[in-house]
């Protein structure tokens, strides 16, 4: 088994015919993959959900300032604002997924889950969901492992890289992720997890990638907590059973054609959007004297 599935519909199939759940050939997949047992397998993925947590904790804690001065404790900032727009759990997924990402761009630890620079979705999906509805460690976990599935098929036919298919492919990507795990593990059907996938695509289609100054941070960590926001939102129109109309291995199939047609300065290059506004450039400028001005002596 070198590859997983080409694509949802064969993953579909499989657990149709066989009637596993949907992590089920994903763990297998891993254990061929590692050359590990089963038992090997779980604390890893524990160990993973571990890193997560303790990102979405930090994040809320630490002093979460970068070097560029662009991220500057946004996720508190958010958690201690007297006006509340949204209710209680809404504001604590972004805080925790806003969190979760400037650990990432202060050098901290996090998962990767699927790039670093969406690596805030997934730890503020998952554990707000846990929290929202008294989740075990277990039940994310498998959750973990539908979301990787859900990576390794969009990578096959799309891209999870900015610089390949813009940020739709990043956190686009995550979010559909965070999504299908979301609904996988409310008990959704494999149907209504899929659609929560597409549904999420859809709803991120066309994102370019324009980081400021080639830094990892703005529009990026702001953009983790938006798109935790849509999978959440993709997660719960799905699970309701509205039909997303384009198939969902068609919907991956229009992600990987927008990314391919995106040009080029609209691809992590930092040539284009945002990154070629007047204060974008102005910031790119100071950043570059900064590290100049770090550099040892000869």
């Amino acid at each position: 088994m070198s590859l997983l599935f080409t694509d949802f519909a064969s993953w579909q199939t499989h657990c149709a015919a066989t009637g596993e759940p949907l992590f089920v050939p994903v763990l297998a997949y891993e254990i061929e993959q590692k050359g590990a047992t089963e038992a090997a397998i779980w604390p890893t993925l524990q160990r993973a959900y571990d890193v997560m947590r303790e990102a979405v904790a930090e994040g809320q804690t630490g002093d979460m300032t970068s070097r560029s001065g662009m991220i500057n404790n946004g996720a508190k900032r958010v958690a201690a604002s007297p006006v509340t727009v949204l209710s209680p759990e809404f504001k604590q997924l972004v805080v925790s997924a806003l969190g979760a990402k400037e650990v990432n761009s202060c050098m901290g630890r996090v998962v990767a889950a699927p790039t670093a620079g969406a690596s805030g979705i997934l730890p503020g999906v998952l554990t707000t969901i846990q929290k929202i509805h008294g989740l075990s460690d277990q039940k994310i976990l498998e959750g973990l492992l539908v979301a990787a599935g859900i990576a390794l098929i969009i990578e096959q036919n799309a891209s999870l890289a900015g610089a390949v298919g813009g940020c739709q492919a990043e956190t686009g990507s995550a979010a559909a992720m965070g999504a299908g795990a979301i609904v996988y593990c409310l008990g959704g059907t494999v149907e209504q997890t899929f659609a929560a996938v597409a549904i999420t695509i859809q709803c991120m289609l066309g994102l370019v990638c324009d980081p400021v100054a080639g830094l990892v941070e703005v529009p990026c960590v702001v953009r983790n907590a938006s798109a935790a926001a849509i999978a959440f939102s993709s997660a719960q129109i799905a699970i309701a059973g509205v039909d997303p109309v384009i198939p969902v291995d068609q919907c991956v199939a229009a992600l990987g054609e927008v990314g391919q047609s995106m040009e080029t300065r609209y691809k992590e290059t930092a040539l284009g959007g945002l990154a070629n506004t007047r204060r974008g450039r102005e910031i790119e400028r100071m950043v570059l004297v900064q590290d100049v001005n770090i550099l040892p002596d000869e």
